[in-house]
């Protein structure tokens, strides 16, 4: 039994303003590639298909387009798909025709089961060693259980976990393969998060969950973090995102992870690159030397700029951007930077909010922000709650 496993597609996701809809696209041709020459039995998504739970048309249309592209790779035999619902996910709208997509080998699960006596969806697979058995998770909260009485009074989403696998008469003896989109720890180790995924606040740990509750699976296949890695051994794995989706996943060698299962114990995981139309990079150095990293012509990479020279143009970033196509910010940090820092930070921490940051970007800019820029400020700090 060959599948792919992949999480986090964020289908409608934009970074810092920029439609990531032709990135999407270009990573759908390249899986297509692979599900080709690799011939998997399934591909598995564990999780946020899309990026918001009202997706735009776009959005349902790369997911329309990833359907049929992957669904009709193989010519000798179909190819499964095996979706669950991330955070991310309205659980109605993912369902919406699930029916119907299960006759054509796409399998979406939105929902944990919800009432007494249900059990978690499966999908059961068989090749020459016997059957596969697929048990699909989507994100749980415990507050979804308040409604069961036999679930007693979870307080974390680990005893939610438990709760439900607990019901599951799972038969050690056969290869099963838990598909999961949550926060995991192992060993009391958390997962590297990056900027992109969903800021959310976290008490005393009670969103995660330890991986000794899925350690009697054959593989378990991850989503939620952005970041691929293995979390305390190969076979329970977060595969990450297929594109950077925030300047911290910068460097990151995004990839398609295959998992390989023959008889019961005999796995292999292995991960295939993905390259990316447009690299996420994150540069820093003299003006002098960040453009010269532009090579000859235009950059169309997605960069974030940090200026380190003393001396600089009024409008850096209207400098720069005949070097790069795609700027997504532009940062000084210098002595005058540093200066402000450390010596005016504390008068700073003194007044309002607004305030403080006018002061702070007159010595980081060297003029006064304009109308737009104030508006923009405006409305992040009505975001926060802070005005």
């Amino acid at each position: 039994m060959k599948f792919f496993h992949l999480s986090d597609l964020h289908f409608g996701k934009q970074l810092q303003g920029y439609d990531l809809a032709g990135e999407q696209r270009e990573f759908i041709r390249q899986l297509v590639q692979l599900v080709k020459k690799e011939k998997p039995d399934a591909v598995v998504v564990a999780g946020d298909i899309y990026d918001r739970s009202v997706p735009s048309a776009a959005a349902m249309t790369l997911l329309e387009e990833f359907f049929v592209q992957v669904g009709e790779a193989q010519q000798e035999k179909p190819t499964e798909l095996l979706l669950i619902a991330g955070n991310h996910d309205s659980a109605e709208r993912l369902h919406y025709g699930s029916r119907f997509l299960q006759k054509h080998h796409i399998h979406i699960v939105v929902l944990p089961p919800m009432k007494e006596g249900e059990r978690m969806e499966q999908v059961i697979l068989n090749d020459s060693w016997g059957e596969v058995h697929f048990y699909l998770l989507p994100f749980i909260k415990p507050e979804m259980f308040r409604n069961r009485e036999d679930a007693g009074n979870l307080q974390s989403s680990d005893q939610a976990v438990r709760f439900l696998l607990d019901k599951e008469q799972i038969d050690p003896d056969k290869r099963n393969v838990l598909v999961a989109h949550q926060f995991f720890r192992a060993k009391g180790k958390t997962a590297k998060r990056c900027d992109s995924e969903m800021p959310g606040l976290a008490v005393g740990g009670l969103d995660e969950v330890d991986t000794t509750s899925v350690e009697n699976f054959d593989y378990v296949a991850l989503g939620h973090i952005h970041s691929p890695q293995d979390m305390g051994e190969r076979r329970i794995r977060y595969c990450g995102t297929p594109y950077p989706y925030s300047v911290s996943e910068a460097g990151q060698q995004k990839s398609v992870t295959v998992v390989e299962m023959k008889e019961k114990g005999n796995i292999s995981v292995r991960c295939l690159p993905v390259l990316a139309k447009r690299a996420v990079r994150d540069l820093r150095g003299g003006l002098e030397e960040i453009t010269d990293q532009a090579g000859n012509g235009i950059c169309s990479d997605y960069v974030r700029i940090t200026l380190t020279d003393d001396d600089l143009p009024e409008q850096p970033k209207e400098y720069l951007e005949n070097y790069f196509d795609h700027i997504l910010e532009v940062n000084v940090d210098n002595r005058r930077t540093r200066a402000v820092m450390e010596e005016e930070l504390p008068d700073i921490q003194e007044t309002a909010p607004e305030e403080a940051f006018r002061v702070f970007f007159r010595e980081a800019a060297g003029r006064e922000m304009n109308q737009e820029e104030e508006a923009v400020f405006c409305e992040i700090l009505k975001e926060v709650g802070v005005s």
